[in-house]
């Protein structure tokens, strides 16, 4: 299957991001492990944290499958079509959404509270690097109507906006 180009870079993209997060995930676990990073545990929280880090981890995956397999973002591309249906109503990346829930549930179920400052690294890092990347090319590329999609949908947070923060 050969892609367009704009795709080859957002596959690139893609690639440094997931490899930065799912990195550092294993970094923060291997270095508490070691004893370089200092492990905090809550007792009365760690079922807590297991149960909730696997239903993240669960929904990580569940999330890739309806992006990729369900809703068949590469036909999407190849077609030249934006796909603004089925999760992609909901959230615009969630590719890049399903591996950043997916390794904060690891760090929850490893335990160590330290560690939970790390999501809010991969959200940081996912908005810089969508709005100087495939938020730039895909505006190039649909204009006015990802403009629009974008006005109405979350960047990573899965839930649609209100039409109150919708930017006219």
């Amino acid at each position: 299957m050969s892609f367009p180009p704009c795709t080859t870079r957002a596959r690139k993209c893609m690639r440094t991001y997931l490899s930065a997060i799912i990195g550092l995930t294993v970094l923060g676990i291997v270095l508490s492990i070691w004893n370089m990073v200092p492990i905090i545990r809550y007792k009365g929280f760690s079922v807590v944290m297991l149960i909730l880090g696997i239903g993240m981890v669960v929904y990580g995956i569940y999330l890739w499958h309806a992006a990729v397999i369900k809703d068949k973002i590469d036909d999407g591309i190849m077609n030249n079509r934006l796909v603004t249906t089925g999760i992609y109503a909901r959230v615009r990346n969630p590719i890049y959404s399903a591996f950043l829930i997916a390794c904060t549930g690891v760090l929850l179920i490893y335990g160590n509270i330290l560690l939970l400052f790390l999501p809010f690294l991969y959200w940081g890092f996912l908005t810089v690097l969508m709005r100087s990347t495939e938020e730039k090319w895909l505006r190039e590329l649909y204009g006015k109507e990802y403009e629009e999609y974008c006005g109405s949908v979350n960047r990573c947070i899965l839930w649609r906006k209100s039409r109150r923060s919708v930017r006219k």
